[in-house]
């Protein structure tokens, strides 16, 4: 039998630069995720500093990234909690790194992501982690993948998470309406929330896998102009959207039955088209070929 887990998506609003704050009121979500027997809970991209790279203030408050993590494994240790943070931007020497954690309900660190794919603003400040490979690891809920906010655009970050076994991926974002430039607004205002909507679910069918979403909301009950998309979710082929917030802070907690992914592996046979021998489209999995394979 499938083991079946509780998954919370914290929509937080990330003040500017309000670190502590922010810290705070994460700890609050994921207590209270634990509080209701959660297996995991994660949390959204920038969610301790909000993004503002160009603020003085910014890269003096990224150096005080291991202060948090350490926090972070001692609340999941604590809780008997799997938490991903979100992502922390660390400074390291010259260089800005936007990494998301899997840590464990042990309080061990079990993978870690560096952002690959930058958003355009954010490329003449943060540092890509470029060729190394996209790899998935083992956790307390099986295989897991880990990617961040604009990697979503790349079905070629997925497959490669997928050739090495993943189940679950999960994505920590910033996105916001105000992302789309003038001339996509003017045909439609809401086209980065349909560009998330559309491209969360076709994911997780082609991929015959989970995704938790946890994207950044608005201020609860305050008027935002529209900047915050919103739409954190847990996403499964069949069903599509569960769990799916508004554009507003907030937690949602869903429940999820595993075995809806080997049922859905079952009907549309892609990771078995993957380990096929000469599958046609192999070269696109090359980085590593023999270590592929091997974990078809």
């Amino acid at each position: 039998m499938a083991p079946v887990y509780k998954i919370a998506v914290i929509q937080l609003c990330p003040k500017p630069l309000a670190v502590e704050s922010n810290h705070e009121k994460a700890i609050g979500f994921i207590r209270d995720a634990a509080a209701l027997s959660c297996d995991l809970a994660v949390l959204p991209e920038y969610h301790l500093t909000n993004w503002l790279p160009d603020d003085p203030n910014f890269i003096p408050l990224c150096a005080e990234y291991q202060k948090y993590l350490d926090s972070y494994r001692s609340l999941a240790k604590k809780l008997k909690i799997n938490i991903v943070p979100g992502t922390i931007v660390e400074k390291h020497g010259d260089e800005l790194r936007n990494v998301a954690y899997f840590i464990s309900s042990t309080g061990e660190i079990l993978g870690q992501y560096q952002k690959k794919n930058l958003w355009h603003p954010e490329r003449p400040h943060l540092t890509s982690s470029l060729h190394e490979p996209h790899q998935a690891f083992d956790t307390p809920l099986g295989k897991v993948g880990m990617l961040i906010c604009w990697d979503l655009a790349f079905p070629e970050a997925f497959r490669e998470l997928i050739a090495g076994g993943a189940k679950m991926i999960i994505i920590p974002t910033f996105w916001n309406l105000s992302d789309c430039n003038e001339a996509g607004l003017k045909h439609n205002p809401m086209a980065e929330a349909l560009f998330l909507e559309s491209t969360l679910v076709s994911r997780c069918f082609e991929n015959t896998c989970m995704i938790v979403f946890a994207n950044a909301g608005g201020p609860k009950g305050k008027i935002t102009k529209g900047s915050y998309a919103g739409l954190s979710q847990v996403a499964v082929p069949f069903k599509g959207a569960l769990g799916k917030l508004g554009d507003e802070e907030g937690m949602s907690v869903v429940e999820v039955d595993m075995e809806i992914l080997e049922q859905a592996e079952d009907n549309y046979k892609v990771r078995a088209d993957m380990g096929r021998e000469g599958w046609h489209y192999e070269y696109t999995l090359t980085r590593e070929t023999s270590e592929v394979k091997g974990k078809l």
